[in-house]
């Protein structure tokens, strides 16, 4: 039985503020940097299959509830 917790997952929480957007309009820009109405527009026609379309998702769903803020520490921390 899988354990379901309320903590954010921080390995996803990584990738969405150094991965960058593979293709589009918005090619190379870090994840987290998306503008709201690019991850509207894949809300509407449908996010991509895979990990890049779980990422969008759940990008979307952290600015829709205004929860940004997550993600500025992580942003900001040195990788060693």
């Amino acid at each position: 039985m899988q354990h379901i917790t309320n903590q954010p997952d921080s390995g996803l929480l990584l990738e969405l503020v150094r991965m960058k957007m593979p293709f589009g309009r918005y090619k190379n820009t870090i994840l987290c940097d998306l503008p709201v109405s690019y991850l509207e527009w894949f809300q509407r026609k449908g996010f991509p299959d895979g990990k890049l379309g779980m990422l969008l998702q759940t990008l979307y769903e952290i600015k829709l509830n205004g929860l940004e803020g997550l993600l500025k520490p992580i942003k900001n921390m040195k990788v060693g």
